[in-house]
C-alpha cells in the first residue's frame, strides 16, 4: 500500500508539471504539437538521467525513491495518451507530413534523450 501512495504522489507532481508545460507550450489543435513533444522528451531526458543515477547508486532503501520519481513523476509527466491523440487528430485533418515528422522525432528523439540523460549522469557521477 506504501508503494501506491508513492507513485500516487509523485503521478501527481508529474501532471502538474505536465499542466504547467502546456500553460507554457499551448496546443491549439493544429500544427505541431510542442507541448506533448517537449514534454515527452524532457520525461525522457529525465528518467534515463534518474535510471543511470539509481543505477549507480542502488540501495534497497531507495526502491521508493526509484518508484515516486520514475514510475511516479516521470509516468505522470509524459503523455503517450495525448500523443496518440494528437496523431489521429494529423491523420483526420490530413497533415500527413506533420503526422510523419512528429511521430518518428518523438520516437528517435524519445530514444536519444533516455540514452542522453543516462550519459549525463555518467558524467557528472
Amino acid at each position: 500500500m506504501k508503494h501506491l501512495f508513492i507513485v500516487f504522489i509523485g503521478g501527481g507532481l508529474g501532471t502538474v508539471a505536465r499542466f504547467l508545460v502546456g500553460k507554457f507550450l499551448p496546443y491549439s489543435g493544429k500544427g505541431f504539437p510542442w507541448n506533448t513533444f517537449c514534454a515527452n522528451l524532457l520525461g525522457c531526458l529525465l528518467i534515463g538521467f534518474l535510471i543511470g543515477y539509481f543505477h549507480r547508486n542502488s540501495n534497497e532503501n531507495e526502491s521508493s525513491l526509484v518508484l515516486f520519481a520514475t514510475v511516479g513523476f516521470c509516468g505522470g509527466f509524459t503523455t503517450f495518451s495525448s500523443f496518440a491523440n494528437e496523431n489521429l487528430s494529423l491523420m483526420k485533418s490530413g497533415d500527413f507530413k506533420i503526422l510523419l515528422v512528429y511521430s518518428m522525432l518523438s520516437l528517435i528523439m524519445g530514444i536519444f534523450m533516455v540514452y542522453t540523460g543516462i550519459l549525463v549522469n555518467k558524467f557528472i557521477h
